[in-house]
């Protein structure tokens, strides 16, 4: 499931501030590091496919290969070791290494999945001259309502006449904006309006919000910390 129960009560809520870095200063990465050119291609077809422009940011690489690892290995003590001690986690009193060791302890809040698919959704580099996980969580979708904008994760993923994996397909989107009136988190299928104004049903599984887990990173007095790890807006 690409949508928490958490984003869903967020769609019938007023939208609280947006995330802020904590105060501390941003530093340059020890070292003289050899970066690769930074990729700005697509890596897949589509309006906004997850692209990775973050290779041009001096440490950013490692910093992701360690992320990455501890991830796939669910080792809760190496993610915690790349966390500031004030990270945020939440736009409430969510804060802090301990807490963050807390929520990846606790298995039902499903962290490590929402982890895991940020690593295949591409990397910006951002103006604070760190880097932000998604990739198009950094990007400017115009007039897009972040709490009915989905982005559809795939490339020709079918638009249904009904809600049915045998129902006829009335149109393929690949990463691409729809927008729906209200969302059921349990249901296999939601309702989903194109911006041509086609109207039909797409699998939940390819659909994730705009305003859903993303991670923030930079370089601090010389080491690379997660800064936030929030969801919501």
């Amino acid at each position: 499931m690409k949508i928490p129960l958490a984003i869903a009560l967020l769609l019938s809520c007023a939208a609280c501030s947006r995330e802020q870095a904590p105060a501390e200063d941003v530093a340059e990465a020890a070292g003289q590091l050899v970066e690769p050119a930074a990729s700005q291609s697509p890596l897949a077809r589509g309006k906004w496919p997850p692209q990775d422009t973050c290779a041009k940011v001096e440490g950013a690489d490692q910093f992701r290969t360690r992320l990455a690892a501890a991830v796939k290995a669910r080792d809760i003590d190496g993610v915690v070791a790349l966390a500031a001690d004030d990270v945020k986690l939440d736009f409430g009193d969510g804060a802090g290494s301990a807490e963050l060791r807390s929520r990846l302890a606790d298995t039902s809040l499903g962290l490590w999945d929402e982890i895991d698919a940020l690593m295949g959704l591409g990397c910006s580099a951002n103006e604070q001259g760190g880097i932000t996980i998604p990739w198009f969580f950094d990007q400017d979708f115009g007039a897009a309502d972040p709490y009915f904008a989905m982005l559809v994760t795939g490339e020709a993923v079918p638009l249904l006449e009904r809600p049915d994996p045998a129902a006829k397909a009335l149109a393929t989107v690949s990463w691409d904006l729809v927008e729906i009136a209200s969302l059921n988190p349990e249901s296999a299928y939601q309702r989903v309006e194109l911006a041509d104004g086609k109207v039909g049903f797409i699998a939940t599984g390819k659909l994730r919000s705009l305003i859903d887990y993303r991670l923030t990173a930079s370089s601090r007095n010389g080491r690379w910390r997660i800064i936030s790890f929030v969801a919501g807006d």
